[in-house]
């Protein structure tokens, strides 16, 4: 059994590590760190990779017949016992220097341009929406990747086809909307609303565009639970809002925009954001995280 050291780090985010298994194959690892303001936080949330890597795997499985996706195994001699459980063998891709983000309804980044201009990434937007208001139909507003510590951009199509070519910000739009569209009436019918969620995308030695990192998780992902969901206020999500709301209260005593890191967590938020994340796993594939793999 290979351990996690034989294999050469080749990329780390805030959550996960990029190692090299062999020339067509990468072994994806998420820990459980935690971002939030753009900063990782000192404090991690347990269980959260694996939480992460089972929802990627159940969404991989589901989504495969409307893009494929660069997942290999997930239970693979391959893959270190270290990391098991937190750890995807994937196929190695020319990933699109694009985040490819796919909104249903109005909040986030999303509501602070709408207000600022009626439009989000330079698609037009009717008047009179709200905060949590369901689009008409679902729109594609693309983002810049950012540098850690840094914030993502959004941009609008016109700029990602600048930038890769009209031909392929086609076939990410329309690849981007596709799965969030079958991903959201899955999820609907499980009582949860896909709010936005964001994909990454490659493409392989054969010019297919491919499905990469992780896909439709809480940290890519914005789940509201669809009893109770009413426009014009912000809606609880399956996320990590309670580290949000604690990092903003005056609890934590941190002042956002200082240079200082955030505090650590207190046990009661860690706590309450793990199951958040479970609940989110358990609700949307019917399965209990318990029988995830150890």
């Amino acid at each position: 059994m290979p351990k996690l050291a034989d294999y050469p780090q080749v990329a780390a985010g805030k959550v996960r590590r990029l190692y090299a298994v062999d020339d067509e194959l990468l072994l994806l690892v998420a820990s459980d760190r935690i971002s939030a303001f753009d900063h990782v936080l000192s404090t991690g949330i347990p269980d959260k990779g694996r939480v992460l890597t089972a929802m990627s795997v159940f969404w991989f499985e589901k989504t495969a017949g409307v893009v494929p996706n660069h997942l290999v195994a997930w239970d693979d001699p391959r893959i270190p016992a270290e990391v098991r459980g937190r750890a995807l063998l994937v196929r190695r891709l020319a990933m699109a220097p694009v985040e490819c983000v796919a909104r249903g309804y109005l909040t986030g980044s999303g509501m602070v341009e709408y207000r600022a201009s009626g439009a989000v990434c330079g698609v037009p937007l009717p008047a009179g929406l709200v905060e949590a208001s369901e689009l008409p139909e679902p729109i594609f507003t693309p983002a810049t990747k950012a540098a850690l510590g840094e914030h993502d951009e959004n941009v609008s199509f016109d700029q990602v086809a600048a930038q890769v070519g009209p031909e392929l910000a086609g076939r990410l739009r329309d690849a981007t909307l596709a799965v969030y569209g079958m991903a959201r009436d899955f999820a609907r019918s499980r009582g949860l609303l896909l709010a936005d969620t964001k994909f990454e995308f490659g493409v392989d030695g054969s010019g297919a565009l491919v499905l990469g990192d992780e896909v439709l998780t809480p940290d890519s992902s914005r789940y509201w639970p669809a009893e109770g969901y009413a426009p014009g206020r912000v809606q609880p999500s399956f996320d990590k809002q309670f580290v949000r709301d604690w990092l903003t209260s005056e609890a934590s005593g941190w002042d956002r925009t200082s240079d200082a890191p955030p505090p650590p967590l207190p046990a009661d938020v860690v706590a309450a954001t793990r199951a958040r994340y479970v609940e989110a796993y358990e609700r949307i594939t019917g399965l209990s995280f318990a029988d995830w793999i150890r």
